[in-house]
């Protein structure tokens, strides 16, 4: 049990410091990294979408052409 408590102490000890060296993003940061990531996602949506339409088409075109 005093191993516990020391181990304890000493991982408490230690997170504390850690937490002192940590440092936060400002609002602005966190609401421009937000920005880039929604314009990033809807732009990959995109090209995903009309890669897959692309796909489709093909998959369409071999099927009239080897297809009954």
């Amino acid at each position: 049990m005093k191993d516990l408590w020391k181990n304890l102490t000493t991982f408490l000890s230690e997170t504390r410091s850690e937490m002192k060296k940590v440092t936060f993003p400002s609002q602005q940061e966190v609401v421009t990294t937000t920005v880039v990531v929604i314009i990033t996602s809807f732009v990959f949506a995109v090209y995903l979408w009309l890669t897959d339409m692309v796909i489709v088409k093909a998959y369409e075109g071999i099927y009239k052409v080897l297809g009954s």
